[in-house]
C-alpha cells in the first residue's frame, strides 16, 4: 500500500509485475533483494514524513531527513548486483524512489510559495517585535496602535494570497502562519476592545489580589504574543499555559461572596485569562490534515457547493437573456446569501475569503438581474434632462458589459480580457463626462452608475487572479 501511495505521490506507474515483491522465489532469497527489500521499508517509513515536512532547508528535521535519505541512497548504490538485469532493475527502482523524496524535499523548501511565506512572517515579527514586545521587554505597557492592527491584517491577507498548487508542505507552512498571526491579530484586537479596569483596593480584601493577578495577565499577553511569532527563546507554551492556569485556580479560590462587583471584576479577569488559554495549544494545530487541506474542510464544501449552484443559475440567467427574455431566480440567489451567512468560518482567513468571494459571486448576478429589470421596466418622459439620458445609456452599454464579464473565464493576458477592461473604463469616462447641470436626480443616477462600473471591474480582476484557498 505505501509503495503504492509512494508511486502515486511521484506521478510514476504502479506496476506489480516489476515491483520487488513479485519476483520469484530464488530472486527474494538473493542478499541483493533482502538489502532493498529493507532500504524499500524504510522509505516507506520516511516517505509521509518527507511529505509533510514544511519547513526550510536550514532546519534540524530538513537536515535529518536528507541524510536519511542521502544514506539510503548511499546503501542503494552499494548493492551488488552481480550483472544480473533483474537485480539492476530493482536497485535502479529503489534508487528513483529516494531520488524522489529527495527531490521533493528540496523543492518544498526552496519553493518561491515557502520563501515568500517565510518572508511575510519575518515582517510580521518585526512589527509585532516593534509594538508589542520591546515595550514589553523594557518594563513599559505596549499601546496597540490602529496603524500596528491594520498592518496584521493587511499580511494576514497577503498570506491568504500565497499560491502552494495543491503542495502539502507548502499548504501546511501557509496555515501555520496564518493561525499564529490570527492568534495574535486576536490578542492585540481583544485588548484594543475591551480593557478590564481595576477596582479600588478599599472595595473588597480579595480585589488586590485580582489587580495582582490582571498585572501578570497584561505580561503575560504580550509574552503570548512573543511566543506565537517565535520572538521568545526561553519561554514555552506549556509554561504560559502552566502560569495561566495556576491564576485561574487562584483566582476560583478566592472568596467574593457577597459584593457582585468584585464577583464581575473577577469574572472578566478569569475571561482574559481563558481568552490568552485558547492560543496556547498551536504547537500541534499543523498536524491535521483537515486543518489546512481546505478541499476536506465542511465549509469549504458548503461554499464550493454554493458556487456550483450559482454557475447553473448564471448560466440560466444569461441563456435566457440571449433569446430576449429574462429568467429570475432572484428568491433562489438571496437564500444561497443566506447560507452563506451562516458557513462556520471557525476565524479562518482562507475560508473567510473564500467565503467573500462566494458572496460577491452572488451579488454579481442579483445585480445583473436588478439592472436588466430596471432598464426594461424604464419610461422615460418626454421631459427627461438629455444628461440623466446619457446616464442610462451608459447603465445600457454597462449591462451588456457585465453579461459578458460573468460568463468571462479566462485570464488576464487574454485579448478578451484586456479589451473588457478598456470597454469598462470607456464607460466610466463617458459617465465622468456627464455634466448634471445642477439636477440632483442626475447626480445621484451617475454616482450609483460609477460605483457600478467600478463593482464590475473588481468582479472581472477577481475572476482572474488565481486566488486558491
Amino acid at each position: 500500500m505505501a509503495v503504492r501511495w509512494l508511486c502515486s505521490l511521484f506521478g510514476k506507474p504502479f506496476d506489480g509485475g516489476k515491483r520487488m515483491d513479485h519476483g520469484s522465489q530464488q530472486q527474494q532469497q538473493h542478499p541483493a533483494m533482502i538489502r532493498l527489500y529493507e532500504v524499500q521499508r524504510e522509505v516507506q517509513s520516511l516517505g509521509p514524513q518527507v511529505c509533510t515536512f514544511s519547513g526550510l532547508k536550514n532546519e534540524r528535521e530538513y537536515r535529518r531527513l536528507e541524510r536519511e535519505l542521502t544514506r539510503l541512497l548511499l546503501e542503494v548504490d552499494q548493492v551488488d548486483t552481480e550483472g544480473r538485469a533483474d537485480l539492476q532493475g530493482a536497485r535502479k527502482r529503489a534508487a528513483q524512489e529516494v531520488e524522489g523524496l529527495l527531490r521533493y524535499l528540496e523543492e518544498n523548501a526552496t519553493h518561491p510559495s515557502r520563501l515568500a511565506i517565510e518572508e511575510l512572517s519575518r515582517e510580521a515579527q518585526g512589527l509585532v517585535e516593534q509594538g508589542v514586545v520591546e515595550p514589553q521587554r523594557a518594563g513599559g505597557t505596549a499601546e496597540i496602535s490602529d496603524e500596528l492592527v491594520d498592518a496584521v491584517q493587511e499580511l494576514i491577507l497577503r498570506l491568504t494570497q500565497v499560491k502552494t498548487g495543491g503542495r502539502v508542505p507548502l499548504r501546511k507552512a501557509r496555515y501555520r502562519a496564518l493561525t499564529r498571526l490570527c492568534a495574535v491579530q486576536d490578542v492585540i484586537e481583544g485588548r484594543t476592545r475591551q480593557q478590564t479596569l481595576p477596582l479600588s483596593e478599599d472595595t473588597h480584601v480579595a480585589v488586590q489580589r485580582i489587580n495582582q493577578v490582571m498585572m501578570q495577565v497584561s505580561g503575560a499577553r504580550s509574552q503570548l504574543v512573543a511566543l506565537l511569532m517565535g520572538l521568545s527563546g526561553r519561554d514555552s507554551c506549556a509554561h504560559l499555559s502552566r502560569v495561566l492556569t495556576e491564576l485561574l485556580v487562584e483566582l476560583d479560590a478566592l472568596d467574593v461572596s457577597g459584593n457582585a462587583a468584585v464577583r464581575n471584576y473577577r469574572k472578566q479577569v478569569v475571561e482574559e485569562i481563558n481568552g490568552l488559554l485558547k492560543h496556547l495549544d498551536l504547537e500541534g494545530e499543523g498536524d491535521d490534515t483537515r486543518r489546512y487541506d481546505l478541499a476536506q474542510n465542511d465549509s469549504i464544501r458548503q461554499i464550493e457547493a454554493v458556487r456550483g449552484r450559482v454557475g447553473q443559475l448564471r448560466g440560466e440567467v444569461l441563456r435566457h437573456c440571449g433569446v430576449g427574455d429574462l429568467f429570475r431566480p432572484k428568491p433562489e440567489l438571496q437564500s444561497l446569501l443566506t447560507h452563506l451567512d451562516q458557513v462556520d468560518t471557525a476565524r479562518n482567513p482562507c475560508i473567510r475569503e473564500a467565503r467573500r468571494r462566494a458572496v460577491l459571486e452572488v451579488q454579481a448576478v442579483i445585480t445583473f438581474l436588478d439592472l436588466r429589470e430596471a432598464l426594461i421596466c424604464r419610461q422615460p418622459g418626454s421631459n427627461e434632462p438629455p444628461q440623466h439620458r446619457a446616464v442610462w445609456m451608459v447603465l445600457g452599454s454597462l449591462s451588456d458589459l457585465q453579461a459578458q464579464v460573468l460568463c468571462f473565464n479566462g485570464k488576464r493576458a487574454d485579448k478578451s480580457y484586456i479589451l473588457l477592461e478598456e470597454l469598462l473604463t470607456k464607460q466610466l469616462l463617458a459617465l465622468d463626462a456627464v455634466d448634471p447641470q445642477g439636477d440632483e436626480m442626475t447626480k445621484v443616477a451617475r454616482k450609483q452608475a460609477v460605483k457600478f462600473a467600478q463593482n464590475i471591474l473588481s468582479y472581472l480582476d477577481m475572476k482572474t487572479d488565481e486566488w486558491e484557498y
